[in-house]
């Protein structure tokens, strides 16, 4: 598994990073909750614009986005705009999504955004020329796909990641629920797999409270980043940020060398 560096911090390497969701509806919720990030053991901030109730208003989007980079200081910030489908807020055109993101691309103010695989289907030039348009404007793509119902078997979820490596993406990411132990461990093994195969950061997670192995086992298994609750989680099975760093510290400090 290969590595990418966002300001200071290295995705594919050592402990997972930690990630907390911002997901205020107004702009002084927002602020609110990214001044006190700063507070605690978080690695990168991803605002849920989708949570945000003008988030169609592009000059109110613009202002969150240069206030949150002046909040957040020298923190990662990642723009998703999660969409109903796969268990955001709100529903969203094609056309609209992809304005939303330009914009934020075009502001300068982000550093990742999440683009949802499933969003795109039957689209690829259109997913291509957004990705091209990322990283032309030095912005991190992590494209992304969440199962909030099952876990597809691991040759699917291996297909998914694979594909998100051919149109380019930085970091390949994959959510699932698991209905049975069975499942939590094909989303841990497609995860061991994948991660001797590419040269992509993965962020894979077992929603809910029986996969919350695969948020904290990710040094183990292959997983560059976790998610965590820094007051409101965002999806089912996120701990609080505090809790999370620590079980991922002792973890790492019982590790053996690699060689």
């Amino acid at each position: 598994m290969g590595k990418v560096i966002i300001r200071n911090v290295v995705f594919g390497d050592g402990i997972p990073k930690v990630c907390a969701p911002i997901v205020g509806k107004t702009t002084e919720e927002i602020l609110a909750q990214a001044e006190r990030l700063n507070e605690l053991p978080v690695d990168v901030a991803e605002w849920r614009a989708d949570w945000m109730e003008a988030v169609m208003d592009d000059r109110a989007v613009l202002d969150v986005l240069k206030k949150l980079r002046t909040a957040l200081g020298d923190m990662p910030l990642l723009m998703t705009f999660r969409t109903k489908g796969e268990g955001g807020e709100q529903d969203i055109s094609r056309d609209d999504y992809e304005h939303l993101y330009e914009l934020a691309i075009n502001s300068g103010d982000i550093d990742m955004l999440d683009l949802e695989l499933m969003f795109f289907r039957e689209c690829e030039n259109r997913v291509k020329a957004l990705i091209e348009k990322a990283h032309s404007g030095k912005t991190c793509v992590i494209m992304s796909s969440h199962d909030f119902k099952a876990t597809p078997d691991k040759e699917e979820i291996l297909r998914r990641l694979r594909y998100m490596e051919k149109l380019k993406a930085d970091i390949l990411k994959i959510a699932v629920m698991p209905c049975s132990r069975k499942d939590v461990l094909i989303l841990l093994s497609a995860t061991e797999q994948m991660a001797s195969e590419t040269e992509c950061p993965l962020v894979t997670m077992s929603m809910g409270g029986l996969g919350l192995i695969s948020r904290l086992s990710g040094e183990i298994f292959g997983s560059a980043m976790t998610f965590g609750a820094a007051g409101r989680a965002s999806a089912p099975g996120q701990i609080d940020v505090c809790r999370l760093k620590d079980i991922l510290s002792e973890l790492h400090r019982n590790m053996p060398d690699k060689k």
